[in-house]
């Protein structure tokens, strides 16, 4: 006659203590729990399938409880009454959470960032993933990529759209584009559902970044610059924006590695230029002298402007423009992009300067009469 088992209580699962050898602790119709001696205690379940024996983990204790053991037996028990192997059940189900994670918006879209950001500006690249992040990743995030549909896309642009940042609305739907046509690339998407959507925003027209170009208004704002009370490297910076025009993240970032004072040059590398191609920027007197003082101060770091609160980053890209406003500009009046078109009206229109010698300084692809783009000129 079989020995009766008598069922485990709480306490008895509770005060389960580790041992020198492991043990069972037997609740009866195959599931106990098992005891390691480094303390764990796992819910097993012993069955026949096919006439094979066989082991399904159940989950730890005290996270599964006893109680939940014992719900887990009974639906694997049906499973089996209905000639199905639980265990075989468990994997499919491991199997597609798997795929799940791996196939969902956030898990494809990190993979496309990761792959193709490195060909980017790095400030290209953090806005990017930014967007991602704030406005994607939460609504969307955790979907299955290949299960979106338009209404679905389109209801997290109209959230973007409602806080009045239509043209950031525009801009995220043109980064799922390329998400969604990676994923039809990569096998885990049919289609872009992005594509359905061309006309279902409201037009966004892009306007000139605010720039003061008129050589009578310059003047005040180069005053108010010199006369800046804030940050020496926030006022070093905006001293530098109208002798470099250029770019505002290709400033911010700029590195003392970059900058030559035997020759007078700041040497900004491919990989920081908009159009992945080394620029050279020549240093004049002026320049050289902020530059002199500037390096006095944060010469032993790895930026020229480093953030106000560490050294190991640079500083944040509405630095400048926050710079402005506190002198009284307003942004619809100049902002650190301007110094850009500052530069390039007073030197055309007032100084005469060739066009093409001003689009290479600005760092643009200026083409040759047959059309193709070309990037070196000589600056001696």
């Amino acid at each position: 006659m079989a020995k009766r088992i008598t069922p485990l209580s709480d306490i008895q699962v509770k005060n389960a203590k580790p041992k020198d050898k492991d043990y069972r602790l037997t609740d009866g119709d195959g599931l106990y729990l098992f005891c390691h001696t480094s303390g764990g205690r796992l819910w097993r379940l012993d069955y026949r399938f096919n006439g094979t024996r066989k082991t399904l983990a159940l989950g730890s204790y005290p996270t599964v409880t006893l109680m939940d053991a014992r719900q887990r037996r009974s639906d694997a028990k049906k499973l089996l009454d209905n000639g199905v192997d639980p265990g075989e059940v468990k994997k499919a189900l491991k199997a597609a959470t798997v795929a799940e994670a791996e196939n969902s918006f956030e898990t494809v879209a990190r993979e496309w960032h990761s792959k193709f950001s490195g060909s980017w500006s790095s400030t290209h690249a953090e806005t990017t993933i930014r967007r991602l992040e704030l406005d994607v990743f939460p609504v969307l995030g955790d979907k299955i990529i290949g299960e979106i549909k338009a209404p679905a896309l389109l209801a997290m642009l109209r959230r973007i759209e409602s806080r009045g940042a239509l043209e950031t609305a525009h801009r995220v739907r043109t980064i799922c584009g390329q998400i969604f046509r990676y994923a039809v690339a990569t096998g885990r998407a049919e289609r872009d559902p992005a594509a359905d959507l061309k006309g279902a925003l409201p037009p966004y027209k892009k306007g000139h970044l605010a720039a003061i170009t008129n050589p009578k208004e310059v003047a005040p704002l180069l005053r108010a610059i010199d006369g800046f009370q804030g940050s020496f490297v926030v006022k070093s910076a905006l001293l530098l924006s109208p002798l470099f025009f250029v770019r505002p993240g290709e400033l911010r970032q700029a590195e003392w590695a970059e900058i030559d004072f035997e020759t007078s040059t700041w040497n900004i590398p491919a990989e920081r230029m908009k159009m992945k191609v080394a620029h050279i920027v020549p240093l004049s007197s002026q320049a050289l002298a902020v530059l002199h003082e500037l390096h006095a101060l944060t010469g032993r770091g790895k930026y020229l402007f480093p953030c106000h609160r560490s050294f190991a980053r640079p500083m944040s890209n509405n630095a400048i423009n926050a710079a402005l406003r506190r002198m009284g500009f307003e942004k619809d009046e100049m902002t650190g992009h301007g110094f850009r078109a500052m530069a390039r009206t007073i030197l055309d229109e007032v100084l005469q300067v060739r066009p093409d010698f001003i689009e290479h300084q600005l760092a643009h692809a200026v083409r040759d009469a047959n059309g193709r783009a070309y990037n070196r000129v000589n600056r001696h």
